[in-house]
């Protein structure tokens, strides 16, 4: 699926645009202003630190977050400081050498396994031989959820059975029940590209959103869902319309879960530019416009790395022909209009 092939057959005529550009772009940072998985205040000092070989920055802010069991920054901090360690690992091997036994440095050399592993055809047989550092990350603090999300994307790239999927799955509900990191690892494995269908994948993103709290990321769930039905569609053609039904009820949780953040906020951005996506891709560009505003200058690789070769790319494009779907919809004397189609791809 491209998200922006419906909209680049249908922008106006240069008069159109140049009307109604220029208002519809004054809410939007400058397209050189906008940033690619920038970092929140917390991890810039200690990937700055980091750069220089210094490993304690990072220590920290791993250690705080296992402290305080706030689960959903230290996945989220460990997956970018396992971005940058992929390229430039001499911090890690320090920090390694100097606290063999460290909890949150032996989870940094578990992801930084598994991540490589992924990333070569061979990832089934490599991931096998890169289990026992996600066990050694474990049991180095057993309330941890974190190393189970890993287990979780290492079951899927092993072929490991449902049974053996259903167990990892309960011993990480079992230490947060409604961590966002292992229910995305979950969906993907029980999705149509993996082990399960479409339908199974919604039914399990739309009970774990059911279950948590409103302003939970899990609120997120069904939208991945929706994208993934969507990626899948944008290939066959066509979605069936109790799909479109959930895809739209999808979104709707997500415009909700994203109206309780403030504009511009780096916590939920990656939520924001999923959903912007899913938004076009169903032609609700005025709802896909007010999330690119609250989106600011924070684009994120996910979902735009799926459906373009270049990321920023990707989100710049769709942004800007949003920006003109929805200036073309604009009538003249600035009456409101009577609404937009909702269908696939409209």
């Amino acid at each position: 699926m491209v998200c922006t092939m419906a909209f680049l057959r249908a922008l106006l005529s240069r008069a159109r645009t140049f009307r109604y550009g220029p208002g519809l772009a004054a809410a939007l940072p400058a397209d050189d202003a906008v940033l690619l998985d920038a970092p929140d205040e917390r991890l810039s000092p200690a990937l700055v630190a980091a750069a220089l070989g210094d490993f304690e920055p990072a220590a920290k802010l791993l250690a705080t977050t296992r402290d305080a069991a706030d689960w959903e920054a230290r996945d989220r901090g460990l997956t970018r400081l396992v971005a940058f360690a992929d390229s430039r690992e001499g911090w890690l091997t320090h920090w390694l050498a100097a606290a063999p036994a460290d909890p949150d440095a032996l989870l940094v050399k578990a992801e930084l396994a598994v991540r490589r592993a992924w990333s070569s055809p061979a990832h089934a047989e490599l991931l096998r031989e890169v289990g026992p550092l996600i066990t050694a990350a474990a049991e180095a603090d057993p309330r941890d959820p974190v190393p189970w999300r890993l287990a979780l994307d290492h079951a899927r790239g092993t072929h490991a059975s449902h049974t053996v999927f259903e167990s990892l799955w309960e011993q990480a509900l079992l230490r947060s029940r409604h961590h966002y990191g292992c229910h995305v690892a979950a969906l993907r494995y029980l999705s149509a590209a993996w082990y399960g269908s479409h339908r199974e994948c919604f039914d399990f993103a739309e009970r774990a959103a059911e279950d948590s709290a409103p302003d939970s990321l899990v609120q997120a769930l069904p939208v991945r869902a929706a994208f993934a039905l969507l990626s899948d569609a944008g290939a066959a053609g066509r979605t069936t319309s109790v799909q479109e039904d959930r895809i739209d009820a999808a979104a709707d949780l997500a415009i909700t879960l994203s109206a309780g953040f403030p504009a511009g906020d780096p916590w939920p951005a990656e939520v924001r530019n999923l959903l912007a996506c899913v938004l076009a891709a169903r032609g609700r560009t005025h709802e896909a416009l007010e999330q690119f505003r609250l989106i600011g200058p924070y684009a994120t690789s996910f979902p735009w790395a799926s459906v373009a070769d270049d990321a920023l790319g990707g989100f710049l494009d769709t942004r800007a022909s949003v920006r003109l779907r929805v200036a073309s919809s604009t009538p003249l004397r600035g009456r409101a209009g009577h609404g937009e189609p909702r269908g696939h791809y409209a």
